[in-house]
């Protein structure tokens, strides 16, 4: 038995959410799916398993390469304009009548239940950039007759006179893709597709973005998380006066 293990989206915004503690903590808010099905890659066939996905929303047909509305048409889908292929769990104890088909529908309840995700998505771009704002030099002396903001020395003369492949210097920031990994899961809707994680996403919104479930999720500490957390301060201030 195969089953996806993760979804493409969009970035609706940011906003801030209160914890049981009273603790702000940031927001934000994905438009996860739904999805369809496109395609399935077969190992025997493709080398790899591994699930085609498009995002079901609205797009002229006319938009679409004619080779993109044949792959469509084939199978009798909904042209997307959004497509990428998730990864699946794959369980061999279980029969294979739960395979991936064609047409199965991907909705954002994959995620009940799980507690962190990867998220996949193409940062702001922010055209030419120097070393300041780019790598975060502290740059030079702002007094006087000081070009503060320049590079500096990029290199030797005598040896090896080159620049070494990789120096730190001004050039083109942004617009890459970026993964953020184990962020947590927050609140999952189902009748809107919606899906609340901690922190932020890469991109802008309304910007596409792949979401799974995180790979490599980060181990809980026993004894050290939610209202069974102990201060080890205050628990050493009542022993003294119980003593």
């Amino acid at each position: 038995m195969a089953r996806v293990t993760g979804i493409l989206g969009k970035k609706v915004g940011m906003t801030q959410l209160f914890d049981s503690k009273g603790d702000v903590r940031p927001a934000t808010v994905l438009q996860a799916g739904p999805c369809v099905v496109t395609q399935h890659k077969l190992a025997t066939r493709d080398g790899y398993e591994a699930a085609q996905l498009g995002l079901v929303e609205f797009v002229k047909e006319k938009n679409l390469s004619k080779p993109m509305r044949g792959h469509f048409a084939k199978n009798n889908l909904p042209p997307v304009k959004f497509l990428r292929e998730v990864g699946l769990e794959i369980d061999p104890d279980q029969e294979a009548n739960g395979a991936v088909k064609v047409g199965d529908r991907v909705l954002v309840d994959i995620f009940e239940g799980e507690k962190f995700v990867d998220i996949v998505g193409v940062s702001k771009g922010r055209g030419f950039a120097g070393v300041v704002k780019r790598h975060h030099f502290a740059g030079g002396p702002k007094s006087h007759g000081s070009m503060f903001q320049i590079t500096g020395s990029i290199g030797s003369s005598a040896f090896p006179s080159r620049v070494f492949k990789g120096m730190r210097m001004s050039g083109h920031m942004g617009d890459a893709r970026v993964t953020v990994r184990n962020l947590r899961i927050l609140g999952v809707d189902k009748e809107e597709n919606l899906l609340v994680i901690e922190g932020s996403v890469p991109g802008p919104n309304g910007g596409y973005l792949i979401i799974s479930k995180s790979k490599k999720p980060p181990r809980e500490r026993r004894g050290f998380a939610g209202s069974a957390t102990v201060d080890p301060l205050k628990a050493a201030k009542r022993a003294a006066k119980k003593g």
